[in-house]
């Protein structure tokens, strides 16, 4: 389905006006330069013929240097459009509304989420699109844990950060049962975010047929979202298809993989013939580290069918990222919890990843050409020294610089030390390698521990 919200549309035009305008700005210093340098060229090639000439001679100086060389000539022309474009998108992990995440938002005038976000914002405004899983919905009061049901001033400030899509095919779809859903969806959408994976009607699946396609400077991205389940609840008869559901068995064990389904919405996004297609997947187990086979059948399925790029979300925890540089195919298994309520171990860090997409017109090829990531953590209000009475999302590196500057708000000294431990962990998470070979055990003053094994049978895949 081709996204056409106005709002989205007028921030990548947005975007695009500023990259012109810079562009713009650089040409005409480039020319500024060459000109600059014309004039200096001139004024020296006249005082040496003056020297060389001397007094006595009165042949007039010689003028034929006044007339820019061809390669000046060709520098003030347009420029012509480079063959190569390269974007970047930044996906966060989950956004879990409880009675902690609620609470960070309470304001003198009612809601305003933008301080708990704020530190983040420049993050994930510094890309042609954002997305992130937000495991809630937008049904009213009463706010919290219990109904997993947020102000939608929540979206206002996502929005303001940067955020363009939501993968709401999770846990929480159906929290409040379908009106809920269509609410959500609603009000997601007049928010100016394009939701993703789920849907208000059969009428709407067919419509969108399941993704979602955002073009971005000429580069036609198409996106898709999956869930494993919905904490172990069943779509009514006939509804199936408001949810991208992951396996057959949704509700109950996770057992096998619905074919069908994937194949088929993945076929309907082959046949727009994107430059690169992105998968959003909430899968795997809560707070467990296993990777089942059918997480390995779903990898090997979504790529023979063209997916590029898997973005794991739902084990709340940060776990590996593998990349083939050949091929500029990528699965991050789990980004971790971006917001949530940190209190389990693990949970309080995460990443923002940026990946680098480029395509090259010459060759048609468009792949992922790098990746990076931010480390991200959830600072609760008892953690800092300043006057905060909600808990906000912090840049590790940033707020450990602002401790060793003795800042006036910075964290207290074991948020610090936390933060530092939580570096190594996201650094050993993310390398396959040293994750399955490295006792993961998380302080044991936290509530719970991360295990990790090697990739284990579809039996163990019981947690929703």
């Amino acid at each position: 389905m081709p996204l056409h919200d106005d709002e989205m549309r007028r921030r990548r035009e947005k975007r695009e006006a500023m990259r012109k305008r810079r562009e713009a700005e650089a040409r005409r210093m480039r020319r500024r330069l060459i000109l600059a340098a014309l004039v200096l060229v001139l004024c020296a090639g006249g005082i040496l013929a003056l020297v060389i000439s001397g007094p006595d001679q009165e042949q007039p100086v010689q003028t034929q240097a006044t007339q820019p060389p061809t390669e000046a000539s060709r520098a003030t022309s347009p420029a012509q459009r480079s063959p190569i474009t390269t974007i970047h998108i930044k996906a966060a992990g989950d956004l879990n509304v409880t009675d902690s995440v609620v609470a960070s938002g309470l304001s003198a005038t009612g809601y305003d989420y933008g301080p708990a976000l704020l530190d983040v914002a420049g993050v994930l405004a510094q890309a042609d699109l954002t997305v992130l899983n937000l495991e809630g919905n937008f049904c009213g009061e009463p706010y919290g844990s219990d109904t997993t049901s947020a102000p939608a001033e929540l979206l206002q400030a996502l929005r303001n950060a940067g955020v363009d899509m939501l993968q709401m095919a999770n846990s929480c779809t159906v929290n409040n049962g379908l009106n809920g859903l269509s609410t959500t969806l609603q009000t997601v959408r007049a928010a100016g975010i394009e939701p993703l994976g789920a849907y208000s009607s059969d009428a709407e699946f067919r419509q969108s047929k399941g993704y979602t396609i955002a073009e971005v400077q000429g580069i036609k991205i198409a996106f898709v979202a999956f869930t494993k389940g919905m904490g172990g609840r069943g779509m009514p008869a006939g509804s199936e298809s408001l949810v991208n559901l992951l396996y057959e068995d949704y509700a109950t064990d996770y057992q096998t993989v619905d074919r069908t389904r994937i194949e088929s919405i993945l076929k309907s996004v082959e046949e727009e013939r994107p430059d690169i297609t992105i998968a959003l997947v909430h899968w795997g187990s809560e707070y467990n580290d296993d990777i089942s086979s059918s997480q390995e059948t779903i990898i090997s399925l979504m790529q023979r069918r063209g997916v590029d790029v898997i973005l794991g979300t739902h084990p709340h925890l940060v776990q590996p990222i593998e990349y083939d540089q050949a091929t500029g195919r990528l699965v991050a298994y789990s980004l971790g919890d971006f917001f949530g309520d940190g209190e389990r171990a693990g949970t309080n860090y995460s990443i923002i990843l940026d990946l680098e997409i480029t395509k090259d017109d010459t060759s048609g090829v468009t792949r992922v050409t790098d990746y990076s990531y931010t480390p991200v953590y959830t600072v609760k209000h008892t953690e800092s020294n300043g006057d905060y009475s909600y808990n906000r999302v912090m840049r590790i590196e940033a707020a450990l610089d602002a401790y060793d500057g003795n800042f006036l708000d910075s964290i207290k000294q074991s948020c610090r030390d936390d933060m530092v431990y939580s570096l190594t962990r996201i650094s050993q998470r993310l390398d396959m390698q040293k994750w399955l070979g490295t006792e993961t055990t998380e302080p044991t003053t936290e509530a719970t521990t991360e295990p990790t094994t090697a990739p284990t049978t579809e039996a163990t895949e019981t947690t929703q």
